[in-house]
C-alpha cells in the first residue's frame, strides 16, 4: 500500500463522541477524542508509506496532521463518503478510523506489506472493529463500488463490507480485531489496554484511573 488516509472528523463538543456523555461532558468527550485522533495520526506519520491523507469533516485542522495531504470529506452518508475517498485516490489505498487510538504499525503491517506482513498478498485488507464494524479498508485497486450500498453503523456491517468484497472476486485479508472508542466502558478498555497513549493518559486524567 502507498497511501494511508484517515477520516476524521473536527472534535467540537456535542459533535464528536456524544455516547461517551455521560459520564463525560460533552466538553471531555470532545478532548478525548482530539486525543485519539492525534495518537492515529502520529502513528500513521511514522509509517514508511508514499503519501498519506486526512479525510477531514471541519475548520480546525489537528497540528498532528503536519505533512498530511488535506483531502475535504464529501457530502452523504457515511458508505457514500468512504466510496468518494476510494474513487478519489487511484493508489493502493489504506484507510483508518479516528477511534482506535490503540493503533500501532504492526496492526497494520500485512495491509501494507511490511515487516511480518511481506509474505501476506491478498486484494483488499478489513479491520474488524468488537461492534460488528470496521477500523480499517484497504484495496490495492481502490474501487468506491464496493463499499457504497454498504449499511454503515450496525453491528453487522464488516460482515455486510467482507461479503461484498468477497463478492467482487478480490481475496480479502483480516486484520485484528480492534475496539472503537464509542462508550465510557469502550473507552476504558482501550485506556487499559494502550497505557501510554495521549487517550489513555488524559482518560486517567480525567477519571483518576476509576472508569
Amino acid at each position: 500500500m502507498t497511501v494511508v488516509a484517515v477520516i476524521a472528523k473536527e472534535c467540537r463538543p456535542g459533535r464528536v463522541k456524544t455516547r461517551l456523555s455521560p459520564p463525560f461532558t460533552p466538553e471531555e468527550a470532545a478532548v478525548l477524542a482530539a486525543a485519539a485522533l492525534d495518537d492515529t495520526l502520529d502513528v500513521v506519520a511514522a509509517l514508511p508509506v508514499d503519501r498519506r491523507v486526512l479525510y477531514f469533516d471541519g475548520d480546525a485542522v489537528p497540528d498532528a496532521a503536519a505533512g498530511f495531504d488535506l483531502l475535504a470529506q464529501s457530502p452523504g452518508e457515511l458508505d457514500e463518503r468512504l466510496a468518494h475517498l476510494f474513487d478519489t485516490l487511484g493508489e493502493p489505498t489504506l484507510l483508518v478510523g479516528m477511534d482506535t487510538p490503540q493503533l500501532t504499525a504492526e496492526h497494520v503491517a500485512a495491509a501494507l506489506g511490511i515487516g511480518d506482513g511481506r509474505d501476506a498478498p491478498a486484494d483488499a485488507w478489513l479491520g474488524p472493529a468488537a461492534d460488528g464494524g470496521f477500523w480499517a479498508l484497504a484495496m490495492r485497486e481502490p474501487d468506491g463500488g464496493v463499499i457504497r450500498g454498504v449499511p454503515m453503523s450496525r453491528d453487522d456491517t464488516g460482515r455486510r463490507q467482507l461479503e461484498r468484497l468477497e463478492s467482487a472476486g478480490l481475496v480479502v485479508g483480516l486484520l485484528d480485531e480492534l475496539t472503537d472508542v464509542d462508550t465510557a466502558d469502550s473507552a476504558a478498555s482501550v485506556a487499559l489496554a494502550a497505557p501510554g497513549t495521549r487517550f489513555a493518559r488524559l482518560h486517567r486524567a480525567l477519571t483518576g484511573g476509576r472508569r
